[in-house]
């Protein structure tokens, strides 16, 4: 692609995320959201490949949809409120428009659209999507939580808790597996995003590191399926080291960075007496656990017999400093949880 149209989308992609960040207008805030879309789609269709223009297809039908949906919410609100201000939404209005924005974010039972897409487009396309791309709609929620009905965003975030360790399981398509990983976190943060859009939106960000973390890893392995990262340790050993524990910090296993925010939703969810939930959450999540340390052990413990033992290591220019400094925050944040929850 041109690197002046390139530059075009990518401004187009700030342009919509910053509108949707600052508007107190439900208009202007779905304005925000179709300019992030529009954006996106020529950005997926880079490479004119069958599966590209087919991904870019599904996920445009997909936003349509969504956005029709949410416009018709924000109509029907005007018309009850007589005004189209994003702290006053009617509760006729808020449970619908919830489904629309999770419906954008691809949490169960929504989430049809989201692995398919993902595995039609590339990697760098894949990290906007899985990163940048649900930063507006998560904002949009945590605007409206204080609104939104707790029994909604408990089922639908256990559901996308379960679906995105049952599904991830079979998989051996990289891509695939990040879908459903993103639909499992996706399930914890809205379980908790009405007792608790601090911690939320602490998860939330800690989220995007690890996923960001893990798609540039696949970028500079040039990895895509579970076969090609079974013979990446003769390329280049530390990044297949980090690889292995930034795939364990996305399990949420302790010292590394995805414990803490595991830890603090079940502390809140018995804090608020809903123990069932608590225990339902941590039941599914053994699911997404099983496949992240499948993916560990085939790192770790697996070695193709037709890989050569070289010395030397194959390490290409690449912006190392920034993908050092994105593996680091994704595995060592743990201790630092507590002044971060601080501020």
């Amino acid at each position: 692609m041109n690197p002046l149209a390139m530059m075009m989308f990518l401004t187009s992609l700030a342009i919509g995320t910053t509108i949707t960040l600052s508007s107190h207008h439900w208009l202007l805030a779905w304005i925000g959201l179709e300019i992030n879309t529009l954006a996106l789609l020529p950005i997926m269709t880079k490479t004119p490949h069958p599966r590209a223009i087919e991904a870019a297809t599904k996920y445009f039908l997909t936003q349509a949809t969504a956005s029709a949906l949410m416009l018709f919410s924000c109509l029907i609100n005007a018309m009850q409120a007589g005004e189209w201000d994003i702290n006053t939404p009617s509760n006729l209005m808020t449970n619908s428009l919830s489904i629309a924005i999770m419906m954008k974010l691809g949490l169960a039972p929504m989430h049809f659209w989201l692995p398919e897409v993902l595995q039609g487009i590339s990697l760098v396309t894949g990290l906007i999507l899985s990163t940048w791309q649900k930063i507006p709609p998560m904002i949009l929620l945590f605007q409206i939580s204080h609104n939104i009905n707790l029994s909604l965003t408990v089922i639908l975030g256990l559901t996308s808790v379960l679906i995105g360790g049952w599904g991830g399981i079979g998989q051996t398509q990289i891509r695939k597996i990040m879908a459903f990983s993103s639909i499992g976190h996706l399930g914890w943060i809205i379980t908790i995003l009405k007792l608790n859009p601090q911690l939320s939106l602490f998860n939330f960000i800690l989220y995007t590191i690890m996923t960001t973390a893990m798609f540039l890893s696949m970028i500079m392995l040039s990895a895509t399926k579970m076969s090609q990262i079974s013979t990446s340790w003769t390329k280049n050993p530390a990044l297949t080291t980090t690889t292995m524990l930034v795939l364990l910090s996305l399990a949420g296993l302790p010292p590394l960075t995805g414990f803490p925010p595991k830890l603090l939703i079940i502390m809140e969810l018995i804090k608020q007496n809903m123990f069932i939930s608590a225990t339902l959450i941590m039941l599914a999540s053994l699911l997404t656990l099983f496949f992240y340390l499948r993916l560990t052990y085939i790192i770790a413990l697996t070695l193709s017999p037709n890989t050569h033992n070289s010395t030397i290591w194959r390490t290409p220019t690449k912006p190392w400093l920034v993908f050092s400094i994105i593996n680091t925050m994704a595995l060592t944040l743990l201790p630092l949880t507590p002044a971060i929850l601080l501020t």
